[in-house]
């Protein structure tokens, strides 16, 4: 019997221990943004709160007597009153409320307004009323996350290089780079962090331009420390010429990574970016803006494909020459293609007397040919003036052959025939 008793006031001990045990409770908050740190207890009366933070009374709440309850239920901004006495020290001084209405209700939450890096830490609840004492410990978070970033071409440092920013976040991400398609190259970025008086980090990352590579797609990836999304940006430049008048297509392709992004078109001439158009991913429409309604067309059946190319149609050299940018988007994701419009026309005289002249190449290479045709020409002339004149030596020898020949038989034949006439003469004499 004894040792059933013993066992039973055993367990009620256990029970009555962990009844008011919590786990610690784990807040993330956002800078400037608004904190709340849990704490719940069983109800009574004659409440008391006090919120510590490493072992330093920050808050605390106590209950005058019975008549004030009523009042405190109509306090729901949680605004002091006259149940309540604050010992803030001064980080929380003026931020830090609870809500007396609910105290009765075992709802001791803290709520903290305009969280700072420096109200990181742990904090504990401890609670007492007429039936007991409660604690609970809260640890808190407060970080600045990512809320964008920016990717752009840089040449401040003598070459070309790609600069990855992202400003005030906490803690300092890590920053990696990569190409699409992947090279061979080992990339070696420059990564600087640099805190400001609030605690908040500035990170610059850059990124020298891979020669031999002009097409490449560069993208920069940033995480943070707390497991949070990663945020990717990626940026491709190139240079397009076109004529007056005659209609250029603008590439823009989506990376294969970007699933149904929505698309934006933007044009700089110089000065502050225009809107183009915008198309929403959801929907299957474009919208372009008045100005450039009638100059302008995108095929919104390849744009869920990841073509995003943009139809200039009608270009003039003095409205159109510049930068025109194209942005893919989801969320935590970005690519731009920014691509240097050059329109040639009228309006825009080339200087031809610093472009370089081959035309000399030309004339000495019709000069060497004619001479060389003049050169085959005496050649061939020579070797045939000399080789008729060693074949036709056998038929001027033959000919002049024959006549010696017939001359000295007409000689002979002369003499005969003067000899016998002679003869006859002699004889008829």
């Amino acid at each position: 019997m004894s040792a059933i008793h013993t066992l039973a006031c055993l367990l009620l001990w256990i029970s009555f221990a962990t009844q008011d045990k919590t786990p610690d409770a784990t807040v993330t908050c956002f800078v400037s943004e608004e904190c709340v740190l849990p704490c719940s207890f069983p109800p009574g009366s004659q409440e008391t709160v006090e919120w510590f933070r490493q072992d330093v009374v920050v808050y605390k709440f106590e209950r005058e007597d019975e008549e004030d309850e009523e009042d405190d239920e109509d306090d729901d901004d949680g605004s002091k009153s006259s149940s309540e006495e604050h010992l803030d020290f001064k980080q929380l001084s003026g931020r830090a409320s609870v809500f007396p209405h609910l105290i009765s209700r075992g709802n001791a939450t803290l709520v903290l307004r305009s969280g700072d890096l420096k109200d990181r830490g742990t904090y504990r609840c401890h609670v007492t009323t007429s039936s007991g004492e409660h604690d609970a410990k809260v640890i808190l978070k407060v970080e600045a996350p990512i809320r964008g970033l920016t990717l752009e071409l840089s040449r401040l440092s003598g070459y070309e290089e790609m600069k990855c920013s992202v400003r005030n976040v906490f803690p300092p991400p890590r920053v990696t780079w990569a190409t699409e398609p992947p090279t061979f190259e080992d990339l070696r970025p420059v990564t600087r962090m640099l805190a400001n008086a609030q605690g908040l980090y500035t990170v610059d990352s850059r990124l020298r331009l891979l020669s031999g590579h002009p097409d490449l797609i560069y993208i920069c990836k940033v995480i943070t420390p707390y497991g949070g999304p990663a945020w990717t940006t990626s940026l491709r430049e190139r240079e397009i010429r076109g004529t007056q008048g005659r209609d250029l297509t603008i590439p823009c392709s989506a990376p294969f990574y970007l699933d149904r992004p929505s698309l934006e078109w933007s044009f700089s001439g110089g000065e502050d970016p225009s809107h183009i158009l915008s198309y929403d991913s959801r929907s299957g429409h474009s919208v372009a803006a008045a100005a450039w309604s009638s100059h302008v067309e995108l095929d919104g059946f390849r744009v869920p494909f990841g073509d995003g190319s943009l139809r200039l149609m009608d270009p003039r050299a003095s409205e159109h020459t510049g930068s025109f940018t194209c942005r893919f988007s989801v969320p935590y994701n970005t690519h731009e293609e920014r691509a240097d419009v050059i329109i040639d026309g009228p309006e825009v005289e080339r200087n031809t007397a610093d472009e370089p002249s081959y035309w000399w190449i030309l004339g000495l290479v019709i000069a060497g040919l004619v001479v060389a045709l003049a050169a085959m020409l005496a050649f061939l002339k020579l070797r045939g003036g000399s080789g008729g004149k060693h074949r036709n030596d056998p038929e001027e020898v033959t000919e002049l052959q024959a006549v010696k020949d017939s001359t000295g038989d007409s000689h002979v034949t002369e003499s005969t025939a003067l000899h016998v006439t002679n003869g006859q003469s002699s004889l008829q004499t």
